[in-house]
């Protein structure tokens, strides 16, 4: 059996070696199993791609592959896919805080009959804004995508072949991991972890990747927000409707009294603001739909090293 270890690389000059060669002892452990690492330099700004052609020169199981720009490491991670040759697929962070140690309790599992295998950390050492992100994450893939409410996502998470064969399948610009999993299988387990400490560096996600992450979720692998949209849309008729009612009604009980400008101005900003935002949602669709149409790349290989072809 042949595992394939994939690494989306950004900023990751100093801490990568370790990363790798934290697998390459786990895996002498383990002689029974063949494995490879694929590495996929996202157009990192330090000189990641020199630390990753040193690597793959001297050991052949070392694949690295160079991005032409920065995609994102959802992207990053499915050109991994696209050239990984494993019947087991793990896929990690570059910065140490996967904890690659314990990267056979995932494969355990597998074994035992899972199709994906994510690990859940107990203690999270985030900003108050990653945490409410992360749960704003979880209740929207909970909510749009299927995931169950129990159910942690996490990067550091291991899978079979067949899985990712589906997934290679979706070839949208707008990559968003987790929903694959979910209109994939239901065959999803989590195994408790501690998370080990970033080795250097801090998180390469920024507010803009964080929300455009956020937006393909919600956008690219669900219709219920267009349903919300109409459901938001017959709530606020049937209020306007009611509202109406009572106008009439108090016209004719108390006759003196007198419209009310600011109510009225509330009312039509509050439905405004609504229409704005349905009509700015069936936008984004129609635009995801037709950049998609126009087979805009979902990202674009520059090189590579200890590959010879990458179907896409």
């Amino acid at each position: 059996m042949k595992l394939s270890f994939i690494i989306p690389c950004y900023r990751s000059e100093n801490t990568l070696s370790i990363v790798v060669e934290t697998i390459r002892e786990l895996m002498t452990e383990h002689m029974e199993y063949d494995y490879e690492i694929i590495l996929i330099n996202d157009c990192s700004p330090d000189h990641v791609g020199d630390v990753i052609y040193k690597m793959a020169e001297s050991d052949p199981r070392i694949k690295g592959i160079e991005l032409a720009k920065n995609f994102g490491q959802h992207a990053a991670t499915m050109a991994g896919y696209r050239s990984c040759t494993g019947d087991i697929v793990v896929t990690l962070d570059d910065d140490g805080e996967s904890p690659v140690k314990d990267t056979f309790k995932l494969i355990d599992i597998i074994l035992e009959g899972e199709d994906i295998v994510q690990a859940r950390y107990q203690e999270e050492n985030k900003s108050i804004f990653r945490k409410l992100g992360s749960k704003m994450n979880n209740w929207m893939m909970s909510a749009l995508i299927g995931k169950p409410k129990d159910l942690v996502i996490s990067n550091f998470s291991a899978m079979r072949r067949f899985i990712i064969d589906e997934i290679c399948k979706y070839n949208t610009p707008y990559t968003y991991i987790a929903g694959m999993f979910f209109n994939t299988t239901k065959h999803i387990a989590n195994v408790d972890l501690e998370r080990p400490p970033r080795l250097s560096g801090k998180s390469g996600y920024s507010l803009k990747k964080l929300l455009n992450l956020w937006f393909n979720g919600i956008l690219s692998y669900s219709a219920k927000p267009l349903r919300i949209s109409i459901f938001l849309g017959f709530i606020c008729s049937t209020l306007g409707f009611l509202y109406g009612i009572i106008t009439i009604i108090r016209y004719f009980v108390i006759p003196n009294i007198q419209s009310g400008y600011s109510s009225l101005l509330s009312v039509i900003l509050f439905i405004s603001g609504i229409f704005m935002i349905e009509l700015g949602m069936v936008g984004e669709y129609v635009g995801r739909s037709y950049i998609t149409l126009n087979n805009l790349p979902q990202y674009v290989i520059r090189s590579t090293v200890n590959i010879q072809r990458i179907e896409k």
